[in-house]
């Protein structure tokens, strides 16, 4: 894969190896800014690749090194996501600035990048993983309009179910620790519930635990190949 070298100051030693993937967007008004500041060493943070919307990838740092991208946040019971994930910022204006579909060009740069990371360090699906899905009481990135089925049809992102749901009647106290248990950090709980359905049902982010978000998490719990 053909990638322009944009190196930046803003990263240090892994403390672990690499067990995840982690998809920002730049939630910046244009991509030329977003890598100002990803390589600017005032700015502290950096990510390892950013993909620009007509499918242009640059490397911003090495992924043998600990990008700056996660901030704090909790995925799975790992509390160090930058010592564990390789970061990939996807460049979209975000909710502040005019949040707007991904371009095909740039989600057909995307897989081959995520693809490859992905057998690079034998990362499983349920690993590849939003910003917000890491930190849901911060992010709301990449937002409900990243095609994660794009990614899910070529195994590299967990599919939201959809075929032969079953509500399991949990309370909401169950649910959130059914969603614990799969992974989000639920110290917010509302928070934790909207990010859940931002990733798994975008078609209706309220915060509200309803029976199709139980049957969806019950769904992703069940043993499946990964």
């Amino acid at each position: 894969m053909e990638m322009i070298d944009r190196p930046s100051p803003n990263f240090d030693d892994r403390a672990s190896p690499v067990s995840m993937i982690v998809l920002h967007y730049t939630g910046m008004p244009d991509a030329a800014g977003a890598i100002d500041r990803l390589t600017s060493p005032e700015s502290k943070v950096s990510a390892h690749y950013l993909v620009d919307e007509d499918g242009t990838v640059f490397q911003l740092v090495d992924e043998s090194k600990r990008a700056w991208h996660a901030g704090k946040s909790r995925w799975r019971g790992v509390a160090d996501v930058n010592s564990a994930s390789v970061g990939i910022e996807i460049v979209n204006p975000g909710h502040e600035f005019g949040y707007r579909p991904f371009p095909d060009e740039q989600i057909a740069a995307l897989i081959p990048l995520v693809s490859s990371i992905k057998e690079r360090h034998a990362i499983g699906r349920g690993n590849i993983v939003g910003h917000s899905d890491v930190a849901p009481a911060r992010k709301e990135d990449p937002g409900e309009l990243f095609p994660w089925e794009a990614l899910a049809r070529r195994r590299l992102a967990l599919p939201s179910p959809r075929r032969d749901l079953i509500d399991p009647f949990w309370t909401d106290a169950g649910f959130l620790l059914a969603l614990e248990r799969f992974g989000y950090d639920v110290t917010d709980a509302q928070k934790a519930v909207t990010a859940f359905q931002r990733r798994f049902r975008p078609d209706l982010i309220d915060g509200i635990v309803d029976g199709e978000c139980r049957a969806k998490l019950l769904a992703l719990l069940l043993p499946r190949p990964q």
